[in-house]
């Protein structure tokens, strides 16, 4: 049945195919035509037709002849259609003509039977008691024979007015079986066969169709030509559905969830949905309140500047700028994706506002380019956010973390200084503080080049803001954790015990913003090292259950072995820490803001800071590893390089 009605281009391959194809051509015009008044009129002159053919075949069957029953037979079609109309039998819709609808026809039967049968007993005595149950089985059979035949006729006409798509039913249970019915009677989809866990089924024939095992829907899918596998497994885990649509996607079928009762109410979605999480539910302190009066006065009418503007604390940055009415915002950064997206936001968002969007394109690395845009749009405030950030891909490509974070943090500061911008903020990382890896040694020599900066230069306002983690940027855990949660998990932990400063976007934006305009009443030829209040470190791996609990799954442990999310612990990445450190020296000062304090910490003389960048720009143009790490190790306290890295080849990145 299966060859017959879907796989319509095997029919053209077959002798006399043309014949066939204008006769279905033919077919699915007239039945198109017809209108639903005419199609239950076509019902209802069969039912007619085959209450007289039935009684006859009665009588065939008990005597061997049918001429006594043909003076019956006007008696035979009143009788239906008196009994047709009654019960509605003739409306049935094909399409969906299951259970529900054999039943009306059997009702329909039973009346004609019944009524028959009191006639024949009060005018042919003779006849047999058996004779009017024998006739309404063979009645009973034509009629609902009649209707599958007509079904699976239609559906093959139908074929001709349009493609069809066969579809695989991964679960062989009431479910399945449901939508295998419900699919017979559909225009386009048609279930080839059921997929099924269980192994005693396969093989074996449910609802009419083949049960296989999962692994052979690779195989099902190339022979078929499926394309789609509908899950019909509703009650089954959220992580078990998220396993079975990556693997499926593996194999390039699009997996189709039935959906639960709460989501066809719409409460809960398919697959990916996750319950969102709250950033201040495991920052274990109050919100920082919104707002602050200072910053209007310190940036209104001001233009201000960020490289780095398509990134997360970048684009925040530029938000949070936004609310002080600066006379116009440039937007700095290398990727122009990134500049493109951060231009139609914030260009939606300065609607109405005094505030001009300026989105240039370019490097911080090009010291033309960057002191150009700075000159053409007189800066005033500039804040540098551009920076490598994700620890393992800095850790794996050295020479290019410290030629962005390092080289062009001089580049960028360099250009200042010649375009008279009044005030320069670093943003800095608590990685920065004793590091063990490139990212955090890169972002320490930023620092130390600002602050040579800052003694030579009192004309600019040199200062920079340290803080940790930002919930939510890219390449940070919360986003990892989430995809690793919607994938059904495991969620990947480097150690049991690291833990984390965290921060939320807002915070960080607005903190920055307002260390930025303290900065500027700083004393000149100082550079002012500002420390946000973190709160106290997070372990991550109670982050990791708290966002497991969160999204609606439970823990899977020895405790609970049969739970949906499990941990696992994959070992430091190289350069890793354990916890993280804000400060370098001890002691920190006050500030106009509870949450930024000011640190006053040692730096690096003006012939360190100089042999230090000369030996890195000779590092860089050559490529050579292993004298880049000496050197941040030699200037960067806490630095050690990895013993591995003296083996590789000076232009080798791991």
């Amino acid at each position: 049945m299966l060859s017959l009605f879907w796989r319509d281009e095997d029919i053209s391959q077959k002798p006399g195919a043309q014949v066939i194809t204008a006769i279905r051509a033919l077919a699915f015009k007239v039945v198109d035509q017809l209108t639903r008044a005419q199609k239950h009129a076509l019902l209802f002159s069969i039912d007619l037709i085959l209450g007289p053919v039935a009684f006859c075949l009665m009588a065939v069957a008990m005597t061997g002849a049918y001429t006594w029953a043909l003076p019956w037979s006007p008696v035979v079609f009143l009788l239906t259609a008196a009994a047709s109309v009654a019960l509605d039998s003739a409306s049935s819709r094909l399409k969906s003509y299951e259970v529900p609808q054999i039943l009306r026809t059997g009702g329909m039967v039973l009346v004609v039977t019944t009524c028959l049968g009191l006639i024949l007993m009060a005018l042919r005595p003779e006849t047999p008691a058996t004779a009017p149950l024998l006739f309404g089985c063979i009645f009973v059979i034509l009629a609902v024979s009649v209707r599958f035949l007509l079904l699976y006729g239609l559906l093959w006409i139908l074929g001709a007015g349009q493609a069809r798509q066969g579809v695989l039913i991964y679960g062989a249970g009431d479910t399945g079986m449901q939508i295998a019915a419900a699919l017979r009677a559909h225009d386009r989809l048609v279930p080839l066969a059921f997929v099924d866990d269980d192994p005693s089924l396969a093989g074996h024939l449910v609802a009419g169709l083949r049960v296989f095992p999962p692994q052979a829907i690779g195989g099902l899918a190339r022979d078929y030509g499926a394309d789609r596998v509908i899950l019909a497994m509703p009650g089954v885990a959220r992580p078990r559905l998220a396993h079975l649509t990556h693997r499926l996607a593996g194999l390039g079928l699009t997996a189709m969830a039935v959906p639960s009762f709460a989501q066809l109410l719409g409460v809960d979605q398919i697959a990916q949905a996750l319950t969102p999480v709250s950033s201040l539910d495991f920052l274990n302190r109050p919100a920082l309140e919104p707002g602050s009066p200072s910053e209007a006065g310190t940036y209104g009418g001001r233009v201000i500047m960020v490289t780095g503007a398509g990134g997360t604390v970048g684009a925040a940055l530029c938000r949070q700028l936004l609310r002080s009415s600066p006379a116009c915002l440039v937007l700095y950064d290398s990727s122009e994706i990134a500049l493109y997206h951060a231009e139609k936001e914030l260009a939606a968002l300065a609607r109405g506002s005094p505030t001009q969007i300026v989105a240039a394109l370019g490097s911080v690395t090009d010291a033309r380019i960057t002191r150009q845009v700075m000159q053409d749009h007189r800066v005033d405030t500039l804040f540098h956010a551009a920076a490598y950030k994700h620890v393992p891909l800095v850790e794996a490509n050295p020479i290019a973390g410290l030629a962005n974070n390092v080289l062009g943090t001089r580049t960028v500061a360099d250009a200042a200084i010649l375009a008279g911008v009044k005030n320069f903020i670093l943003i800095s990382s608590d990685k920065a503080v004793r590091p063990t890896n490139v990212m955090g040694a890169s972002k320490r020599l930023a620092e130390l080049v600002v602050q040579d900066l800052a003694k030579r230069h009192p004309g600019t306002a040199f200062s920079m803001v340290r803080f940790g983690n930002v919930l939510g940027s890219s390449g940070s855990v919360v986003p990892l954790f989430r995809e690793q949660i919607a994938a059904g998990g495991p969620v990947t932990l480097t150690h049991e015990d690291v833990s984390r400063y965290f921060m939320t976007i807002e915070e960080a934006a607005t903190l920055l913003v307002l260390a930025g305009s303290f900065a500027e009443r700083g004393n000149g030829g100082h550079c002012d090292v500002f420390v946000l209040d973190m709160g106290q470190p997070v372990r991550i791996r109670a982050l990791a259950e708290q966002m497991i609990a969160a999204a609606g799954f439970s823990l899977r442990n020895p405790q609970n072995p049969h739970g949906e999310i499990e941990i696992q612990i994959i070992g430091l990445r190289p350069g890793e820490k354990l916890q993280e450190e804000l400060l370098i020296g001890a002691g920190l000062m006050t500030t106009p803001h509870p949450k930024i304090l000011r640190a006053n910490e040692q730096s690096l003389s003006e012939l360190e800071v100089a042999t230090a960048l000369r030996d890195l720009r000779a590092a860089v143009a050559s490529g050579a590893v292993p004298d880049a790490l000496a050197l941040i190790a030699r200037f960067v306290e806490g630095y050690r390089p990895p013993i591995n890295r003296s083996i590789l080849p000076q232009n080798h990145s791991i």
